[in-house]
């Protein structure tokens, strides 16, 4: 079963968008859940995401690409 992450829609308030600054977990590499596995940057504010299941992470958008609120960026596997 593959489990999509999501960027969460209260992660943040004022805009709609922010920048993945850097994943912290390789494409293909094994994650746990609760680990932290990327930072998004929203206006001058680094927020952490966070894996929401176990298992291998599948890398959706790179570093530096615009994401939105509730936008797909990874599945677990």
């Amino acid at each position: 079963m593959t489990t999509d992450v999501i960027v969460p829609v209260d992660m943040w308030e004022e805009d709609s968008e922010g920048v993945i600054t850097s994943w912290l977990a390789s494409d293909g590499g094994e994650v746990a859940e609760g680990d932290v596995i990327a930072e998004l940057m929203v206006e001058k504010i680094q927020y952490e995401l966070e894996a929401t299941a176990s298992g291998i992470l599948k890398i959706i958008n790179d570093v530096d690409e615009i994401v939105e609120k509730g936008q797909k960026v990874a599945t677990i596997g």
